[in-house]
């Protein structure tokens, strides 16, 4: 990946910080971006943390982290994308957000770079409307942990052009992952198209009596050999984030009812007990 020596990251959270992480490792410069310098110290504090476990493993050397360290920038301003080969957005899943923030990069950007969006579900199509390059727009979807979940989901929009989806597959590879393309822009492309019934099945097991949460994380993780049960993996992602799949897909799938959000679902965001991030969720992390 010669051509592409600087990468921008578009939003310093959790996803973005890996993003920022696995594209310093495989040796890029990094320019990374959020809305305040806040966000921006706490996604470098996160990326430091993580690769000092990985010097306390012998994984990673004293020496890496400090150079991994060393390539990215962080930024408050934009307009510091006009320095980048190819941009990877990592906002909130917020489709209106994301297309201004397209739009702006649209402008900010050289005209032969590509724009990919880390969204998880949304359409990629429409937030490539927001630009005048929609041949350059593609789905790039990591997975939470960046470092250590070895997929991306590369999606096609209704433009996405053929070098576009080679460009951004090469890319992928050079950072360690594997991937797969997504030949449709469909609601939830692969994974989430098949893991959110999972989730909405688990919680209507648990609303009719079946079994505990506890013995229905337990059956999917031994029965199928799963590393995480679904309630687990909702408290590990955010059980606000399943919602608004659920709702997005709800909206976007002929609004079947297989994907009505179980009132149990809702009552768990209802009351801020959101999983890890908040310290509680379908189990108690506080202790």
């Amino acid at each position: 990946m010669a051509e592409i020596k600087t990468i921008g990251v578009v939003g310093a959270g959790t996803m973005g910080s890996g993003i920022a992480q696995v594209a310093a490792q495989m040796g890029a410069t990094v320019i990374m971006r959020d809305i305040s310098q806040e966000f921006v110290d706490r996604g470098l504090k996160g990326i430091e943390k993580f690769l000092n476990k990985g010097v306390e493993r012998g994984k990673v050397t004293p020496e890496q982290k400090d150079a991994i360290l060393g390539r990215i920038k962080g930024t408050t301003e934009l307009k510091d994308m006009a320095e980048v080969d190819f941009v990877i957005e990592a906002v909130i899943e917020d489709l209106d957000l994301k297309k201004q923030v397209f739009s702006e990069l649209d402008e900010i950007c050289r005209p032969d770079v590509i724009l990919a969006t880390n969204t998880s579900s949304m359409s990629i199509t429409l937030i490539s409307k927001a630009t005048k390059r929609p041949d350059k727009v593609v789905g790039m979807h990591f997975f939470n942990p960046v470092p250590l979940m070895k997929l991306v989901e590369v999606i096609r929009g209704y433009a996405t052009s053929d070098e576009t989806v080679r460009i951004t597959r090469e890319l992928a590879e050079a950072m360690g992952k594997e991937t797969v393309e997504v030949k449709v822009d469909s609601p939830g492309f692969i994974v989430n198209r098949l893991m959110i019934p999972h989730m909405i099945e688990a919680i209507k097991l648990l609303e009719e009596g079946v079994a505990t949460k506890e013995d229905i994380d337990k059956a999917v993780k031994l029965g199928l050999n799963y590393p995480m049960g679904p309630f687990e993996l909702m408290d590990f992602t955010g059980i606000d984030i399943c919602q608004y799949v659920v709702d997005y897909f709800y909206k976007e799938l002929n609004k079947e009812l297989k994907w009505v959000a179980p009132l149990t679902l809702k009552n768990q965001v209802r009351s801020g007990n959101l999983g890890r991030k908040t310290g509680k969720g379908w189990y108690d992390y506080s202790k």
